[in-house]
């Protein structure tokens, strides 16, 4: 495993290879990302259809999108940036241009689908030692955002992005010698 940086973990700066690495250490396997990828889509289908919702208006769905792009732009690579705001257009674009659930389905599709992605953890269960990051991404609230902020990216980088820094290719090192043993 590749040493990790100095810098606590931080809302604003996130070392996003790192965030990467971590999320291997329990998400190496394509299905279960491929799950993960599909709960979020529905996951972020039913929030934008909410505030869609809420506010009746297109153009109020592009608030949080440029707030959240702007965010994740500050801490992953171009690449990674791409594949994100291509996701977040296309769930803008469904929830637009599709007919909306009644606004109940929504706020029952949410808990549903984040509870799909724990379950995916019973048939996927290949892991590796992950106490090095958790020593510097303690379980809490700020560990909750940095997640929920770049889950998304993660997965698509992860699926479609595909570029692997040394940290991510030290911990394929790692988790082939611990299969091989």
């Amino acid at each position: 495993m590749t040493k990790l940086s100095n810098r606590p973990m931080n809302l604003f700066f996130v070392e996003f290879d790192e965030l990467y690495a971590r999320h291997l250490c329990r998400h190496s396997q394509v299905g279960i990302n491929v799950v993960h990828l599909l709960a979020l889509t529905g996951i972020w289908f039913a929030t934008y259809g909410l505030l869609f919702w809420l506010a009746n208006n297109e153009w109020v769905l592009l608030i949080p999108a440029i707030a959240y792009l702007a965010a994740v732009l500050m801490n992953v690579r171009l690449s990674v940036f791409a594949a994100t705001a291509l996701f977040l257009a296309g769930i803008v674009a469904a929830v637009v241009m599709l007919p909306q659930p009644p606004f109940w389905v929504n706020l029952i599709l949410i808990p549903v689908l984040y509870k799909v992605q724990s379950w995916s953890h019973r048939f996927y269960t290949v892991e590796t030692d992950i106490t090095e990051f958790n020593m510097k991404y303690t379980k809490g609230s700020v560990l909750f955002v940095v997640l929920l902020i770049y889950e998304v990216p993660i997965v698509l980088n992860y699926l479609f992005v595909g570029k692997r820094s040394s940290a991510v290719a030290a911990l394929d090192q790692d988790t082939a010698a611990a299969n091989a043993s």
